[in-house]
């Protein structure tokens, strides 16, 4: 076979094996899996920002719960005496009340009461008063109150019974004689010291001729008030010591020619004695009646009202050094 007619044959097989070839070592084409298009959401519409909405405020006077909607029902005992409450400027208070009223805002209670009220939201119209004996406002039971104001000592025992608001005031020790007697004219507590004191056994009273004044004669010791009383009547002590509530109480109904001669300054520690507002136990307006007890003191309030009915118009002025 000529050179020729070999690369003839040659050609066409060559051309037969490289398709082969080629056919074996590509892969085949596979198409790509098509990924399903999506409809097209249109875009969320953004919606306009809202304040969360503010926790309601449960001493708001809307939220508050009270006998009578709307209105601050509060009580204290008859007769209303100064200078917790105050007469009218002319005649007689209305009734039922006896000596003071309490409905005109004057007097260290009624004062401090429509401060209190105006801080729960409550206009002095919104107010009413009703005669409750002191002894019935710490008695367990239904009120015929919101709130009771008059005087009320904290005690564990009556706070077992109702409920009792932190103090609004810190009972003073204050001094008692008779009008005409040297120490009526005491401007401090140095001018105490060289008169001789009476007083209840194993009181604060007691503690405070023997601690605060010191003074250089024997003190007098009683078993009870109304002998301490009889006492100074009968001239055998220049002056007693009591609280500033029983002071007021000798100086108007007791001794008519008696004066206080001045208070010591009040102690406010967690074992002072102090009034206390009464509520029903367990009423939804203990904490928001503390609330507006303590805003009264931040504001100064609380101290303005006691200087003013409880020293300066009472005639109670406190003992300096």
């Amino acid at each position: 076979m000529n050179r020729s007619r070999l690369r003839f044959l040659t050609l066409p097989l060559v051309a037969i094996m490289l398709a082969a070839c080629t056919s074996a070592a590509a892969s085949p084409t596979v198409a790509p899996t098509a990924t399903p298009t999506a409809t097209p959401t249109a875009p969320a519409t953004t919606a306009a920002s809202v304040a969360p909405s503010p926790t309601p405020n449960a001493c708001d006077k809307a939220n508050l719960t009270t006998l009578a909607a709307g209105k601050l029902a509060i009580g204290t005992d008859n007769p209303a005496y100064p200078p917790y409450f105050a007469p009218p400027a002319t005649g007689d208070a209305p009734k039922p009340w006896t000596l003071g009223d309490p409905n005109n805002g004057q007097g260290f209670e009624s004062a401090t009461a429509y401060a209190v009220a105006a801080k729960l939201g409550y206009a002095n119209t919104d107010v009413t008063w009703t005669v409750v004996p002191f002894d019935n406002s710490f008695k367990p039971g239904v009120k015929a109150f919101d709130l009771y104001v008059a005087q009320v000592s904290y005690s564990t025992d009556r706070a077992a019974a109702v409920d009792m608001s932190d103090g609004y005031y810190f009972v003073a020790q204050a001094v008692v004689s008779l009008k005409t007697n040297a120490i009526a004219g005491a401007k401090s507590i140095a001018d105490l010291k060289k008169f001789k004191f009476g007083a209840q056994q194993a009181t604060t009273a007691y503690d405070t001729i023997q601690n605060v004044i010191a003074p250089t004669t024997r003190t007098s010791v009683y078993n009870s008030n109304d002998l301490a009383i009889q006492a100074l009547k009968a001239k055998q002590v220049d002056g007693l010591v009591v609280d500033l509530p029983t002071a007021f109480y000798i100086t108007s109904a007791q001794l008519p020619d008696s004066v206080i001669v001045g208070q010591f300054p009040v102690a406010s520690g967690a074992n002072a004695e102090h009034f206390s507002i009464v509520l029903g136990k367990g009423s939804s307006l203990t904490s928001c009646v503390n609330g507006a007890i303590a805003a009264l003191k931040v504001d100064g309030s609380l101290a303005n009202m006691t200087k003013e009915w409880l020293s300066d118009k009472a005639s109670a002025p406190v003992f300096g050094q």
